[in-house]
């Protein structure tokens, strides 16, 4: 990981104890082209950041998971580091995930602030209705498109520095997870934009949140009726973007 002219920091989340995913990361990153460190987990909240229970329960139903709020204050105490050191741009990455680090060296040496690319998903989980914002990004058949909805993951993005500012302005609330919370771009103004095809695929490895989450029963207050409202006027928002209305359109 010697220093090289690249600018952009490529930081991978870890736990600090996970000695397997570090050394099956650091394996696969032999012929990584940028710099690169892990970056430690975080587990407790950090100064800046407020649980909300109570809307987390209104929103999903049950508590978040430790493992939840630690991937959310990880990501946000990157945010941080940015704005507190003046990064320019960086990759976050997570340790389950397999990169394409030749292309990583292109977008690294690239000024996404230029392009008007505060924010890059570089991997998305699930399929979700998208637009063509640009074609032949960096190279040829590489797309950038506009994801609406939710995709959710956190495995691999590129963030600027005025978008670790607006996300930090977005997230300082804990009301749900981080990736829930980041898709969100109807209510946060900030345009889910994403690779395609992606440059990072997620390795087949049992989550470090854990899926026990999936197996909780919601509480009475998801199904409040105000609750089923407020699903329903998120989805009416995301019908607006996907036909492009503007925001109070």
């Amino acid at each position: 990981m010697a220093e090289t002219k690249f600018s952009c920091p490529v930081v991978v989340i870890s736990m600090t104890n996970a000695r397997d995913r570090r050394a099956a990361f650091s394996a696969r990153a032999q012929s990584a082209q940028v710099p690169w460190r892990f970056f430690d987990a975080r587990t407790d909240l950090t100064e800046g950041l407020v649980l909300d229970a109570k809307a987390v329960e209104r929103n999903k139903g049950r508590p978040l998971t430790s493992g939840e709020i630690g991937c959310y204050v990880s990501h946000f105490s990157i945010w941080q580091e940015m704005v507190e050191e003046g990064i320019a741009q960086c990759i976050v990455l997570e340790d389950d995930t397999i990169v394409d680090w030749a292309f990583l060296a292109q977008l690294a040496a690239t000024d996404l602030a230029a392009r008007d690319l505060p924010y890059l998903r570089l991997y998305s989980k699930r399929p979700t209705y998208s637009r063509v914002v640009a074609k032949d990004f960096l190279q040829r058949s590489r797309t950038i498109v506009e994801l609406v909805g939710y995709p959710f993951g956190t495995q691999a993005y590129a963030i600027t520095l005025g978008g670790a500012q607006a996300f930090l302005r977005a997230c300082a609330t804990i009301k749900r997870p981080i990736d829930d919370q980041m898709d969100r771009s109807w209510e946060h103004g900030i345009r889910n934009l994403a690779l395609f095809p992606a440059p990072v695929i997620e390795e087949f490895v049992e989550s470090g949140i854990g899926s026990a989450r999936y197996d909780t029963q919601r509480s009475e207050v998801f199904h409040a009726p105000s609750q089923r409202l407020a699903r329903w006027v998120d989805r009416q928002r995301i019908r607006m973007k996907k036909l492009g209305v503007p925001r109070g359109g």
